[in-house]
């Protein structure tokens, strides 16, 4: 994410020792000079500076670091060094109080950008959407995106509602979500969400498809006499679309030939560039340019024709597989 514009500047001031970042805040004014400082303490008092970032806006205002970065950094020294060598005493004094204020409030959200997916997940069960809002609007996209597959539909097209219409709301309320949070993380510390039943079945998937096929099937056939549904489930799982990476490339050759190229050609839209690769790859020259031809003249395809295309395709694969003929490399 693209960061603000006094961010990436204390960031880069950051970088540099104080007589040259002095020479470059002598072209601004005070208020844009204290807007600045305050974002270095700010950035000082959640103790969330990373050293990547900071070499990154760096290379961004110069190409490269000149001299590698002091990891015992003193925001406070480096202050008092810059603003003394630009402003006269009272406008220092006035920018160390608004510091001062700024420094006082520490980041109430550091210990839930800290913590992990699971305990995020079941500190925020049950709560208010808003809550949840509020939450992953503080964390990093990636970690909002492992958030959001978790938690419950309702409760994730409640709170996906609210980022997209974000209400108006004070500073104590936004505290009383961070301490409440907060204070729920502390009670599930280490602990990690109960496996779904279809994660399960797929490790017992994985297990049984490196068995021989005799016993594989006996075994399945005991898990079908007690339920028939698992039994389909698990054979199912043996074969996802992932695991297309993994199959021994004569064996997708002679599955791709049951493709129809139309089908292929959607099942790849937005698909894993590994996979894509591995499909083109066992694809004979006269067959991606087909295939090439159909994604030319393809619409953008609905989320459902994608996954009913990618079940086409992993279909022939898991007919080999059910009749022992499947060779996998790997998992």
């Amino acid at each position: 994410m693209a960061l603000p514009g006094k961010q990436k500047a204390a960031i880069l001031l950051m970088s540099l020792d104080t007589l040259t970042a002095a020479e470059l805040l002598k072209g601004l004014d005070a208020g844009e000079i204290q807007e600045i400082a305050i974002e270095l303490a700010r950035i000082d008092a959640s103790e969330r500076r990373d050293l990547r970032e900071q070499a990154k806006v760096a290379r961004e205002f110069c190409n490269s670091l000149q001299k590698e970065q002091n990891q015992r950094f003193s925001v406070k020294t480096f202050l008092n060094d810059m603003l003394v060598n630009i402003l006269d005493k009272d406008k220092v004094e006035k920018i160390h109080s608004e510091i001062k204020k700024a420094t006082e409030q520490k980041d109430l959200f550091v210990d839930i950008r800290m913590a992990g997916t699971d305990e995020l997940v079941l500190a925020l069960e049950g709560e208010h959407p808003q809550t949840i809002a509020v939450v992953l609007s503080e964390l990093a996209p990636k970690k909002s995106q492992e958030i959001l597959a978790l938690i419950n539909e309702d409760a994730r097209l409640k709170a996906v509602c609210k980022m997209t219409n974000p209400e108006q709301m004070g500073g104590g309320v936004k505290q009383r979500i961070a301490s409440t949070i907060t204070n729920r993380l502390k009670s599930f510390k280490g602990e990690t969400l109960v496996e779904r039943p279809e994660q399960t079945l797929r490790k017992l998937a994985i297990v049984l498809s490196g068995l021989e096929k005799d016993l594989r099937d006996q075994l399945l056939g005991e898990i079908g006499k007690n339920d028939e549904e698992t039994a389909t489930m698990v054979r199912r799982l043996m074969m996802t679309w992932e695991d297309i990476t993994s199959v021994a490339d004569r064996s997708l050759q002679e599955a791709l030939r049951a493709v129809d190229s139309t089908k292929l050609a959607v099942a790849l839209y937005g698909a894993d560039e590994e996979i894509v690769q591995k499909i083109r790859s066992n694809m004979s020259e006269r067959a991606v340019a087909k295939l090439d031809e159909e994604i030319s003249l393809m619409q953008e395809p609905l989320q459902k024709e994608i996954l009913d295309a990618r079940e086409e395709v992993v279909k022939p694969l898991r007919e080999a597989n059910e009749e022992g003929t499947l060779r996998v490399t790997g998992r």
